[in-house]
C-alpha cells in the first residue's frame, strides 16, 4: 500500500490494510492525546470507526458481528471521553457519530442521557466495556486469519524442490498409509519435508556467501540432513511416521546407552543436540537423551 498506493492494491489486500489501521487505533483507543487524523478533535477510536466502516463495506456475511463491533466502538468513544472528564467533547462526538436515521435513534438517545448524567460508570457503559470491544475485535481477527491463510511456505518450498529436480510433484502426490485418526498427518509430513529441504538450501546459500548466523550453522546443517534422512516420506510410510514413533515407548538399547555416555564425555552434559547428531540413536530426540541421562 505504501509503495503502490491504496487505490492500486487488490481488494483482499485492502482489507488487510484496513484491519491493520483499525487495530493500531483500537490499541491506542484510551489515549486521547494520540491523534491519527488532521482534525485534532478526532480520537483514536473515532478514527478506528472510519476504518471499521470500510471493512464493513468489503463484506456482508458477518452482519451480527459487524453490528456488535460498530455499537461497541461508538459507545466506547463516548465512554473514553467521559472517563477523562471531557463531557462537552463527548456531546460533540455524539453529534458527529449519529445521523438522523431511525435505526440509530435508540442508541443516540441513550448515550445523550448518559452524557448528561456525567457518570462514566453507568450500567450501559459497563455492559459495553472496552474489554468486550477487544474480545469482539479478536473474534473478527481470528475469522479473518482463517479465511486468509497463506500457503506461502509450502509454495516456495515446492518451487525450490522443483528447481533442484527433486520431484516435488511426486512428493506432494505421495500416498501415505494413515488411519482414520491421523489423516491430517499426510499434509503435515509433506509440509515438513518440503520446508526442511527449502531451509537446507537457504542455509546452503548462506554458507556460500559467508553469511553469519547467530547459531552454529554447521550444526544446523547436520541436523537438517539428519531430519531429512529420518523423516523422508519413504521412511514415514515404512515406519508409520515420526509422530507415531514419539508416542511409542522404545526401550533403550545397550548400544544407545554407550553412544549417550560417549557423547557426554565428548561434548558434556547439556549439549544434547550435538550428542544426538554425532551418536547412533534410533529415532531419539534431544529431550529423550536428556531424560535417559537423568535415569542413568
Amino acid at each position: 500500500a505504501l509503495i503502490n498506493g491504496l487505490s492500486k492494491i487488490p481488494t483482499h489486500q485492502k482489507k488487510t490494510v484496513y484491519l491493520c489501521q483499525l487495530l493500531i487505533r483500537i490499541e491506542k483507543g484510551k489515549n486521547l492525546e494520540c491523534c491519527f487524523e488532521n482534525d485534532q478533535r478526532i480520537s483514536p477510536l473515532e478514527s478506528a470507526l472510519s476504518f471499521w466502516t470500510l471493512l464493513e463495506k468489503e463484506e456482508i456475511k458477518l452482519e451480527k458481528l459487524h453490528e456488535d463491533i460498530r455499537r461497541l466502538i461508538q459507545i466506547q468513544i463516548i465512554a473514553v471521553h467521559m472517563e477523562n472528564g471531557y463531557f462537552k467533547e463527548a456531546a460533540e462526538v455524539l453529534e458527529r457519530l449519529f445521523t438522523d436515521s431511525e435505526t440509530d435513534k435508540p442508541l443516540r438517545v441513550k448515550l445523550a442521557t448518559v452524557i448528561k448524567s456525567k457518570d462514566p460508570y453507568l450500567p450501559l457503559l459497563q455492559t459495553f466495556s472496552y474489554s468486550l470491544l477487544i474480545s469482539k475485535i479478536k473474534s473478527y481477527v481470528e475469522l479473518f486469519m482463517k479465511e486468509n491463510e497463506t500457503n506461502f511456505l509450502i509454495q516456495a518450498a515446492t518451487k525450490q524442490v522443483e528447481s533442484k529436480g527433486l520431484g516435488a510433484t511426486a512428493l506432494q502426490n505421495k500416498t501415505v498409509n494413515v488411519n482414520e485418526n491421523h489423516k491430517w498427518n499426510l499434509k503435515t509430513k509433506q509440509r515438513f519435508v518440503l520446508s526442511i529441504i527449502l531451509l537446507r538450501d537457504v542455509l546452503g546459500h548462506g554458507r556460500m556467501r559467508n553469511c553469519c548466523l547467530n547459531v552454529d550453522s554447521s550444526l544446523i546443517w547436520m541436523y537438517i540432513n539428519c531430519l531429512l534422512g529420518l523423516n523422508s516420506l519413504q521412511n514415514v510410510e515404512k515406519n508409520g511416521g515420526a509422530l507415531d514413533y514419539g508416542r511409542r515407548r522404545q526401550r533403550w538399547t545397550y548400544k544407545e546407552d554407550l553412544a549417550l555416555k560417549s557423547g557426554i564425555r565428548e561434548f558434556g552434559v547439556g549439549n544434547w543436540a550435538k550428542i544426538l547428531i554425532h551418536g547412533d540413536f534410533n529415532n531419539r530426540t534431544s529431550v529423550m537423551l536428556k531424560d535417559r541421562w537423568r535415569t542413568l
